[in-house]
């Protein structure tokens, strides 16, 4: 354990050895890490734990001492923080694609099968036994974090005291098919919002993507610009800043009649997947039993939409849906091409969700739900709600996604208050 002090948190982290499959404790193994987190001068105090659980997949715990830790902060005034990097990500034997090289699309593919939600179950498990003694904890889980926290109730409600999720409650029985087809609509709702918020950067878009099909534009790392992935930029519309970071990201698209640096290094930190190539292949975490292959469920969903053509104007930029081709043409994702192709073929997914006993659950749950969530469909989200006993949520419009972030003694704190009976 390596301990580190930062002002006002005290940080400890743990790495612990986990199987790769529970299901097989004697095969091969992982490193699964953790950061525990504590308000300064109460580090010897006998507090509760939370464990958080990020959102993606594919996305690490955030690091203390940035702009999104405010509610790390918030929550260690109460609670001893456990910040999870999920198998897969950040320092928890991470997947990306020099870990991968060497190996075939069968093997990736069937490593790929064992980051979903009840592996990460399991692995909490195991870091409740080792870092927390065993005890109970509450939960947090923000965005796929709640799809995490549907997987825990599952599988050990015994381990949870409570669980606060903050804008992901999955659609228990909603097959990739479904969450697309809801997708799309929000998501050109969002555009028109955009469009009518920054009304100039319509003919922009339209400027951009005319320049790119005519000439070849490299990204820094090497990558060709195409104006299919420029338009993967859209899924930053979801977040509480997102209309405006992508405004000025446009706002200095040209140099003179070519596109800038700065406009180029930006396109390519939104949409290089180079810290988390599990957040581009998550259709996977939609696989049902009996559902069938979700056989790239977006990109058949979008030749329903003509609206979001590359021909049409406007030109609506696209969200968090994931296509074939980032597989051939973003150099992150290169090495899981054959390894996607073969996820979107299965078809043998064991269920992640216990409904029976979600149905006779006594954990308390407090959900925020975001009514215009872009990622996690609100209506699926208020039908999970219906379904699982002991849920209570808030719906608001006044956050976007990111809610917890940007605002945490409202958003968690409210949740809090809910469970103490106090709201």
């Amino acid at each position: 354990m390596t301990t580190t002090r930062i002002p006002g948190l005290v940080l400890t982290d743990h790495t612990v050895e986990v199987p790769l499959d529970h299901a097989r404790p004697d095969g091969p193994t992982i490193e699964v890490f953790a950061r525990e987190a504590v308000a300064a001068g109460r580090e010897h105090d006998d507090l509760p734990w939370l464990l958080f659980l990020q959102g993606g997949p594919g996305g690490k715990s955030p690091r203390p001492g940035g702009g999104a830790d405010a509610w790390v902060r918030f929550a260690t005034r109460t609670h001893r923080v456990l910040l999870l990097d999920q198998r897969g990500t950040g320092r928890s034997t991470p997947l990306t694609r020099l870990s991968v090289a060497g190996r075939s699309d069968a093997e990736i593919a069937a490593y790929l099968r064992l980051m979903r939600a009840d592996s990460i179950v399991a692995d909490a498990e195991v870091l409740r036994a080792r870092v927390a003694g065993g005890r109970t904890w509450e939960t947090l889980g923000q965005s796929y974090g709640g799809f995490v926290t549907m997987a825990y109730l599952s599988r050990a409600p015994e381990a949870l005291d409570a669980c606060y999720v903050t804008g992901g409650l999955p659609g228990l029985t909603a097959t990739a098919d479904e969450v697309y087809r809801r997708t799309y609509p929000r998501v050109a709702r969002k555009n028109a919002e955009f469009y009518a918020r920054h009304p100039g950067d319509r003919e922009l878009v339209r400027r951009i993507a005319n320049h790119l099909d005519a000439h070849v534009v490299v990204l820094p790392d090497g990558d060709r610009l195409t104006t299919r992935r420029f338009r993967l930029v859209g899924s930053a519309f979801g977040m509480s800043d997102g209309y405006e970071r992508v405004h000025w990201l446009l706002d200095e698209a040209f140099h003179g009649h070519r596109l800038s640096d700065v406009f180029l290094s930006g396109v390519m930190a939104l949409t290089s997947y180079a810290e988390g190539p599990l957040f581009a292949l998550q259709e996977y975490t939609y696989g049902r039993p009996g559902a069938g292959p979700t056989a790239w469920a977006a990109e058949r969903e979008m030749a329903r939409h003509p609206e979001f053509a590359e021909h049409q104007d406007p030109l609506l930029l696209t969200g968090e849906m994931f296509y074939r081709w980032m597989f051939s043409d973003i150099r992150a994702l290169e090495p899981f091409a054959g390894a996607a192709d073969l996820l979107a073929a299965y078809d043998d997914w064991p269920p992640l969700y216990d409904l029976d006993r979600l149905a006779g659950n006594e954990v308390p749950v407090l959900a925020a739900v975001y009514f215009d969530d872009m990622y996690v469909d609100a209506e699926l989200q208020l039908e999970t709600a219906r379904g699982v006993g002991n849920v209570r949520t808030w719906v608001t419009d006044e956050f976007e996604h990111d809610g917890l972030r940007a605002d945490a003694p409202r958003v968690l704190g409210r949740l809090m208050a809910m469970r103490a009976g106090q709201v």
